[in-house]
């Protein structure tokens, strides 16, 4: 480092990283050369129960202000996800009950922490304070914001001209988000590019309780397996974070080039030099796409886990050799067992409904045929199980002792 690159200036290179928009960056910088740790933070509603690379982006770069020795601030919406979050819906979500919400947050902090460090983070749940918060609370709160102003963000104003019905609760949504940062005091929140209002909102309700404005760190949404569309279990073009270790490999080896760097940039593997020298050429892209799933699966299950996936891979895949399926025993004192729940017991699929939507679009082969969700494994019978592409194993249905 030479004399004229102070480390805030450092530090904002790296920050700046697959971000989209710093808001505003002058303030961000300002801030960077206060001399203490940043409050950084990130909320996250419980309004599914797994999460997939897409998640992960901003996960990531709150990783790496933590790697800064700033200060995470995580927030767990179990408040909020009674509404979810309207940005980008073009309808009102179905609502969530209580014993819902609090059985994702659990795999939510299960998860998050495969890419946080859990010794570095603060764990709020924002019912601490909405679930306390009077009629007169939420009147003066309402007060800060106008019709004009929400009716300004697009999926607003699209359902709005459309004819499409606004839940008045929705409207209160980004107030109560932004009402996260004034009790936090949150220096930065981070978002996707979806959340923008919802950032700003925040930044406005802290100036109108005398804390500084937070600053506002957007980034893209992360295309999915095809390269077109955001990533999305509904869609099927997914990773999810709790996925089998060769399964997570073997999909990353399956994008194109192009996906690969953004995944490179997005997801924060590497360094910024790394980066570049893949996009000139200098690393060969299937060299850099190996790395790129070794590390994905070494950051979610251990590197001995990315060291094996690595490896059936290259036998499987590259050398044509691992026809060897993977040995699973199966005891139960039940003379039978669904497809789907046997799925979800060897670790095929990280849910029930993930593994419905495996069966559904026809992924799941036994002794090489196709089954539905009726199909029953029989106990005391060997059988080949297949899923996808990537994943086989020998089933041993046995009787418990």
């Amino acid at each position: 480092m030479t004399g004229s690159q102070r480390p805030s200036v450092m530090q904002l290179r790296e920050l700046r990283r697959g971000v989209v928009d710093i808001l505003p960056e002058d303030e961000l910088v300002a801030r960077l050369e206060w001399g203490r740790p940043l409050r950084v933070k990130l909320g996250v509603d419980p309004t599914a129960p797994d999460i997939h690379l897409g998640h992960t982006v901003v996960l990531s770069k709150l990783r790496q202000f933590q790697d800064l020795g700033h200060h995470a601030v995580l927030i767990i919406g179990d408040f909020t996800a009674l509404i979810g979050d309207p940005s980008g819906r073009s309808a009102t979500r179905p609502a969530l009950g209580p014993d819902v919400i609090e059985a994702n947050a659990r795999t939510y902090l299960d998860q998050v922490f495969k890419v946080l460090d859990r010794e570095r983070v603060e764990i709020r749940r924002n019912s601490e304070w909405l679930a306390r918060m009077t009629l007169e609370g939420v009147i003066r709160l309402a007060s800060e914001l106008t019709v004009a102003r929400l009716l300004e963000r697009d999926d607003f104003r699209q359902r709005y001209r459309g004819g499409a019905p606004i839940g008045l609760h929705e409207l209160l949504y980004p107030l109560m988000q932004g009402y996260d940062s004034v009790i936090v005091r949150a220096d930065v929140e981070l978002g996707g590019t979806d959340q923008t209002f919802n950032l700003m909102v925040g930044r406005d309700l802290q100036r109108a309780a005398g804390q500084p404005g937070q600053v506002a760190i957007t980034l893209p949404l992360l295309e999915g397996l095809d390269g077109a569309q955001k990533m999305s279990k509904t869609l099927g073009n997914h990773i999810g974070v709790a996925e089998p270790p060769r399964e997570t490999f073997g999909k990353i080896m399956s994008i194109s080039d192009a996906l690969m760097v953004r995944y490179y940039e997005l997801l924060g593997i590497g360094s910024a030099d790394d980066v570049a020298r893949i996009r000139a050429g200098v690393i060969h892209p299937m060299t850099a796409k190996k790395a790129l799933a070794e590390a994905l699966v070494a950051r979610f299950h251990g590197a001995a886990a990315a060291r094996d996936a690595a490896d059936f891979f290259e036998r499987r895949f590259q050398r044509r050799t691992a026809h060897d399926p993977e040995p699973i025993r199966l005891e139960s004192a039940e003379d039978d067992i669904g497809i789907v729940h046997l799925l979800r017991e060897v670790g095929f699929a990280p849910s029930t409904s993930e593994a419905r939507r495996l069966v559904g679009q026809g992924a799941v082969r036994v002794d090489g045929q196709r089954v539905g969700q009726d199909f029953r494994f029989r106990r005391g019978v060997h059988r080949l199980l297949e899923v996808g592409k990537r994943r086989l194993a020998a089933i041993e249905f046995a009787p418990r002792d």
